[in-house]
Parts: structure tokens; C-alpha cells; sequence
């Protein structure tokens, strides 16, 4: 009798173990909602301060959005620069020229970060004077804003060194983020 038990209690146990699997497979989401949800989930969220140029090209607003949190660096800079070319969700203007991507970081021990820039960053910049400091101040502003190991930035386009944005401001040396409130 407690034989037949055990098994009818395993039999049961057998059938509402394989009825919740079914279930399962039928209402789960698609493959690529469950990986963006896990890798929101298992990395977590962190608050990010973006900078764009106000409308009136007067000065920069701030933007605060929440981002997956990155460990790994060129992947944090990688997406800072991404939402910045993306542009604001608010009353700010973008100020990085359009299609500007991240190639390469490198952060040394004393807080200088050399920001290797796509093509885009010098090739589709229009603008004078106003339009080249917006630019370079959204850059160096947010970085500062959510990588605070940063002290200066040295921006370099394709792997080269890059003498001036625009022809107004010199970038053949670092940018000292205490020079850009």
C-alpha cells in the first residue's frame, strides 16, 4: 500500500513537473526579449549624466538617463558617446557630429583618457566657433560626469592625432575636464 502511494505521489509529481515546462514554453517570451531582459537584470542599471548643447547655443544641458551599467571601460565610454550621438530625449540639442563612435579608449594611472574617435567626429562636423566648443565640451563633461577617474582627455580621430576640431580650439594635447564646468 505505501509502495502504490510513492508511486502514484511520484506519477503526479512526474506530471505537474512536465505541465508546468509545457506552459512555460508556450507563454515565454521571444529569445531576444529574454536576452535583453537578462543582461539588464544580471548587469543592473546605473544613472548616467549626459551634456548637450542648449537650444539657444548658450551652454550645455544636463540629461540624466538610466543605462546598463558596464564594468569593462570601453564598453561604458562605447556607450556614453553612443547616447550622446543618439541625442537628447529632452530640451537639449546633440552637439557631436552625427555617426561619431568610440574606436579605442585607454586610461592611464594618473586620470588621462585617450579617446580614439571615429571618422565621423572630424568629417561631419559643420559649425564655427560656438558649434566646436558645444562639441568637445559635451564630450569631456560626460565623461567626466560618469567616469570620475578621469582628469584629462586627449581625443585622437581614426588612430591620428587630431590638431583641432573645427579650427577654433587646439586638440593636439589633453583637454583638462577642470577647464570645462
Amino acid at each position: 500500500m505505501i509502495r502504490r502511494l510513492i508511486v502514484v505521489a511520484l506519477a503526479l509529481a512526474v506530471l505537474v513537473w512536465l505541465g508546468v515546462r509545457w506552459i512555460g514554453r508556450r507563454t515565454a517570451p521571444p529569445a531576444s526579449r529574454v536576452a535583453v531582459v537578462d543582461t539588464l537584470s544580471s548587469a543592473g542599471l546605473r544613472a548616467a549624466r549626459l551634456y548637450f548643447a542648449a537650444r539657444d547655443g548658450g551652454g550645455l544641458v544636463a540629461e540624466a538617463r538610466d543605462l546598463p551599467d558596464r564594468a569593462d571601460l570601453h564598453e561604458r565610454v562605447t556607450q556614453l558617446v553612443a547616447e550622446l550621438d543618439r541625442g537628447p530625449r529632452g530640451a537639449g540639442v546633440a552637439a557631436l557630429p552625427p555617426g561619431t563612435s568610440v574606436l579605442h579608449v585607454y586610461l592611464d594611472d594618473r586620470g588621462l583618457m585617450t579617446l580614439d574617435l571615429s571618422r565621423a567626429f572630424r568629417e561631419r562636423f559643420e559649425g564655427g566657433t560656438t558649434a566646436e566648443y558645444l562639441a568637445l565640451a559635451s564630450l569631456v563633461r560626460t565623461l567626466a560626469a560618469n567616469v570620475p577617474q578621469v582628469k584629462r582627455v586627449l581625443i585622437v580621430c581614426a588612430g591620428a592625432p587630431l590638431a583641432t576640431l573645427g579650427g577654433h580650439l587646439p586638440l593636439d594635447r589633453p583637454l583638462d575636464v577642470s577647464d570645462w564646468p
